[in-house]
């Protein structure tokens, strides 16, 4: 009897029989940089991919096209909640498919190995079995709604600096008790549908070209879906051999004509190439762009975007300290100090492809002025938290061809003739969406009339790839050249370097301003640059807008400092420099604490930060980069509408120097993993360095007892799992949620082992004065070794029980 599935294939197999050579080849080379070619004579359409999953952008990089904005994959990934997880996905499967997606690019697999990693805020966790838990169920979650999933960047890519050329030379045991592990169980049981190849090389293999593709990938884990590469990582035709399927973006590449002669030559066998179309056309099946083949029926689940990503933010933040029950409030405040830059200028995502544009984002500010009034609400600076240039606040510059909010930006041809003229709506332009029109560019002028919002002189000017003349009132005030800032084409977009020029202005006089760009256009790949044009806020006095908080937060009731990063801190494309929060934020915080003893501080970060002041404030709440609906979710918190839900999936430190592994950059071209299986708690406990809040902690709002009922051994002869019983009691006087973690321990083994590692958790929510009782499995293989297979030492292994890495309620033990 023939199955399904068997059916699917012969119908795919008839499909690629019916293409010639340079069809199958343009399929597997990309049409545009975010489609893959139609064949309509076999019902192929165009299949359409995008950057994700904590939004979904679309093929526009374009305000116009807004994105719901969820909160970051560290926020997520705090929950310790596949419920929340799924949930995620299945709304960013709704966008992807209100947007024609048929493939998100995401998640991402990485593990935290360095708190200075670039992209930190895009991945999970630093352990590798919390990351698989979450992928898997996010990857369930978006495939459930027939859209693809695609787990990044495969493998060891957890460093950005000199990302397209580094080495990543790390043991066989690490990459596979680590690395691999992270990615294999949305492989193995969600059945992820894409993988994303990595720009690096694995000792000393591209990405692209590594056997790592093969096994465990293929064989091992069997993996039937398409394995694309990261955005121009592959430049030679040698990706092609290996079991790379797909180069993006299209149309030039390292394949094209040279893969078909070289299969007419003989020189690739052209089953090697039929090999990667099959994957393809199995991918179109799978998400309806292939006439001709029977899927499941994905009817869309409906849900309310903007209550998901509210929720969500209160679930993934975590709540660090709560001295005396500060939080929640127990009545509502009348005076409210609000402090901070990122209170205004709130992080909602960090930077890079991740990056979405959403219709709205709520601050920190703003959602506390709508709940309890401005007349109650005072705000200040306090630092300056912005590094370069800003863009224009959108109230702030009207488009003078319009009247409305906005620019008017217009693309010259060598000719003089106008290419392009667009109304756009932010101070932030993405030119990636043309790159035949941006070819063809000489000039590029970007119009608006500006408002000013203080008197005296600003720097105002531009992030960009090109040479600036500045015009105000139509007078010349400035011309410079940005250069270009490194070999990396990511560069130009999300580190552009910057050009300001001093212009003396009046607050609430209006001035025209044209801005006038040559763009650099690099060779041998499509145009695309960013435009980022704004004030430069390096000429205020720190010492009187940290004074002046200060003196704000004394009159106040309550004091809320919101501190955090910025984009030139956390962003694809560079590695972070250190630890420190940007400018004076820790003055900051100091000031208002000595000034109000009820201080509430916010952490708007999307990676780890040192906090030196952190015994000297009531309460801090880390909220990450929390969505676009992140100051309403904060309110829930601080009023109580809402528990902080979230706890550590990586440790903070309390100092540069405790963090077990830090530097990221290459020497000599080369990121050794030298500390093997060791990052995050792991090397913390090896190194027995302090910890500022241990990997698995989160307080909450309610209290808990954890009572150890039962072990279920390892049945001999058996695969089947372990299980530790417990029962979990809510002794507060409020709903609440827990998560109970469990880690093994082999003091005496005979390998090097962690002291301790996670192999096993339960997230429960519980009412007031109840219990519930779980059941936490633990297998087998979350106890073995990696030495060429994976072995299992005989004996007994400690298992503990907490609520978090350094936290023991109950000791047990089970044995193989």
């Amino acid at each position: 009897m023939t199955s399904e599935t068997d059916r699917t294939e012969e119908i795919l197999r008839a499909k690629l029989g019916e293409l010639t050579l340079e069809e199958k080849v343009h399929l597997c080379t990309g049409m545009t940089m975010w489609s893959l070619t139609p064949i309509e004579r076999i019902g192929l359409a165009e299949l359409v991919v995008s950057d994700g999953p904590s939004g979904v952008r679309g093929v526009t990089w374009d305000e116009r096209s807004p994105s719901l904005n969820l909160p970051s994959a560290s926020s997520l990934s705090s929950t310790w909640s596949r419920d929340a997880a799924h949930l995620a996905g299945v709304t960013v499967a709704g966008e992807a498919r209100r947007k024609g997606v048929h493939a998100v690019l995401g998640p991402t697999i990485n593990l935290h190995r360095s708190p200075l990693g670039g992209r930190h805020f895009e991945a999970f966790s630093e352990d590798p079995h919390l990351t698989a838990f979450m992928a898997d169920a996010l990857v369930d979650g978006i495939q459930s709604q027939g859209v693809a999933a695609c787990l990044k960047h495969y493998v060891a890519n957890d460093y950005e600096e000199e990302r397209f050329t580094a080495n990543s030379v790390v043991s066989e045991r690490a990459l596979r008790e680590l690395y691999l592990l992270a990615f294999e169980k949305a492989v193995v049981e969600a059945r992820s549908w894409m993988v994303m190849s990595s720009y690096n090389l694995i000792n000393g293999v591209p990405s692209s070209e590594n056997d790592l593709l093969e096994t465990p990938l293929k064989s091992e884990w069997g993996f039937d879906g398409v394995v694309v590469s990261d955005w121009f990582a592959s430049h030679s035709i040698n990706s092609a051999r290996a079991e790379q399927d797909l180069l993006m973006p299209g149309p030039i590449g390292p394949w094209g004509q040279a893969l078909v002669d070289a299969i007419r030559t003989g020189d690739i066998d052209e089953s090697t190439l039929d090999r990667k179309v099959l994957r393809i056309l199995r991918l179109a099946g799978r998400v309806g762009a292939l006439a001709g083949v029977e899927r499941p029926d994905f009817s869309l689940r409906q849900v309310d975007n903007i209550a998901v990503a509210r929720a969500l933010a209160s679930e993934g933040s975590v709540l660090l300290r709560n001295e005396g029950q500060a939080l929640p409030w127990r009545s509502r405040p009348t005076s409210i100090a609000v402090i901070g830059d990122n209170a205004r200028r709130a992080r909602s995502q960090g930077g890079g492809s991740a990056t979405v544009i959403p219709e709205h984002v709520v601050t920190p500010l703003a959602g506390i002025q709508a709940e309890f009034g401005s007349e109650n609400v005072t705000y200040s600076t306090g630092a300056i938290v912005q590094e370069g240039v800003v863009e224009f606040d959108l109230e702030r510059i009207t488009n003078p061809k319009t009247g409305g909010h906005g620019v008017r930006v217009t693309m010259v041809g060598h000719d003089g003739g106008i290419l392009l003229s667009e109304d756009r709506f932010a101070g932030t332009v993405m030119l990636l969406d043309s790159p035949h029109v941006l070819a063809k560019t000489k000039t590029i002028l970007y119009e608006t009339i500006y408002k000013p919002e203080e008197t005296g002189t600003i720097l105002i000017g531009a992030a960009t790839v090109g040479a600036l003349r500045l015009f105000i009132n139509d007078k010349l005030v400035g011309e410079g050249d940005t250069g270009q800032v490194s070999e990396d084409p990511g560069a130009d977009i999300f580190q552009p370097n910057e050009v300001t020029f001093p212009v003396d202005v009046v607050a609430g006089q209006s001035v025209d301003l044209r801005l006038e760009i040559s763009p650099h256009i690099r060779e041998h790949m499509p145009p695309a640059m960013a435009l980022v044009v704004g004030t430069q806020s390096n000429l205020a006095d720190s010492d009187a807008l940290i004074a002046a908080a200060a003196a704000q937060a004394a009159s106040a009731e309550v004091a809320v400092v919101v501190v955090g990063t910025n984009s030139r801190v956390e962003s694809e494309g560079f590695d972070r420099k250190n630890l420190t929060l940007p400018g004076r934020q820790d003055d900051l915080v100091r000031a208002v604490a000595a000034a109000n003893p009820n201080t509430v501080v916010i952490v708007n970060s999307g990676s780890p930060v040192l906090l030196p002041w952190r015994h000297e404030v009531r309460a801090i709440l880390l909220t990450y980069f929390a969505g676009q609906e992140m100051g309403d979710a904060i309110v829930d918190m601080l009023l109580g509408r809402a528990e902080p839900g979230g706890r550590l999936p990586t440790t903070w430190a309390a100092s540069e120097a405790d963090v077990p592994v830090l530097d990221t950059a290459p020497k000599n071209g080369v990121v050794a993993y030298d500390e093997g299986i060791h990052i995050g708690y792991r090397g913390f406990l090896k190194k027995g360095t302090e910890m500022a809040y241990p990997f698995g902690f989160g307080l909450g709002y309610t209290s808990w007892n954890v009572t150890h009922e039962a072990t279920v051994d390892f049945s001999e002869g058996s695969n089947a799992d372990a299980h530790i019983e417990l029962t979990l009691t809510n002794t507060g006087l409020r709903p609440g949620k827990q998560v109970a973690q469990v880690y093994a321990e082999r003091p005496h083994s005979s390998v090097d082992r962690p002291v301790k590692w996670l192999v096993g958790f339960a997230t429960v929510n519980v009412a007031a004065g109840e219990s519930a009782r779980v059941s936490i499995p633990v297998s087998k293989r979350s106890l073995a070794y990696w030495d060429g297979d994976w072995v299992y030492e005989p004996g007994e292994f400690t298992l503990t029980v907490g609520l978090s890495v350094t936290d023991t309620w109950a000791t047990t033990s089970v044995t193989l």
